[in-house]
């Protein structure tokens, strides 16, 4: 499979291209930055400078096409120390143009990266920015499950950067609050991807005792 990943450079795209890489398949990295190629290279991706931000469908579906995508991968984020409208540029609408893309493409095999908490209103109180990343979030799982794709929705809990244990808790929501390391949620993308399953579906991940080919053959 050669795979699509907007985002190429966060945590998570990296080691799923290593994944990806170690399967036999092809992750084509999306960054802004030329300057970030070498470390997608180094994963065994292939890196394509793109700006979601400032970039149109159009020339999205062109990229797709041209590295004849079988899968897009929605992995990119405003990050820590953004502001709230860049959640809505970055988080929401980034989504959203791949999504366009995708179909414009011809491209039907489609994962987004959310958050665990989307879905629901945030608490009063909680601070502006988480709140308006969980709004931004929550509309981009809209947007995407009303498309003609075949699109899968994971929502992972607390991010950790500890290694892959390998086992997880994997299930349709709502699962209790829990952490997982980006290593496991690679993993778990891969095995979506490159198995199949999990189309039309949101599921939540943390960290658990079931390994990950198990957990995603579990969902039937």
């Amino acid at each position: 499979m050669r795979i699509v990943i907007a985002g190429g450079h966060g945590q998570i795209a990296l080691h799923l291209a290593r994944e990806l890489a170690r399967r036999g398949d092809l992750a084509v990295g999306l960054v802004r930055d030329p300057a970030q190629a070498a470390d997608l290279r180094a994963a065994g991706a292939e890196p394509v400078v793109l700006d979601l931000e400032r970039s149109d469908a159009a020339t999205v579906a062109a990229a797709l096409r041209e590295h004849a995508a079988d899968a897009a991968v929605f992995a990119a984020g405003a990050g820590p120390g953004s502001s709230a409208e860049r959640k809505y540029t970055v988080d929401r609408d980034g989504s959203v143009l791949l999504a366009q893309a995708a179909e414009a493409a011809g491209v039907r095999r489609f994962a987004q990266i959310s958050t665990m908490g989307a879905g629901s209103p945030p608490a009063p109180g909680t601070d502006a920015v988480w709140a308006a990343y969980v709004d931004a979030k929550t509309q981009a799982e809209e947007d995407l499950r009303a498309r003609a794709l075949d699109w899968t929705v994971l929502r992972p809990g607390r991010l950790l950067d500890t290694p892959s244990t390998g086992l997880v808790t994997l299930a349709d929501p709502p699962l209790r609050a829990g952490a997982v390391s980006r290593e496991d949620v690679a993993l778990v993308l891969a095995e979506l991807l490159t198995t199949g399953a999990g189309v039309g579906r949101t599921l939540e991940l943390i960290g658990g005792a079931t390994p990950v080919a198990e957990a995603v053959r579990a969902l039937g």
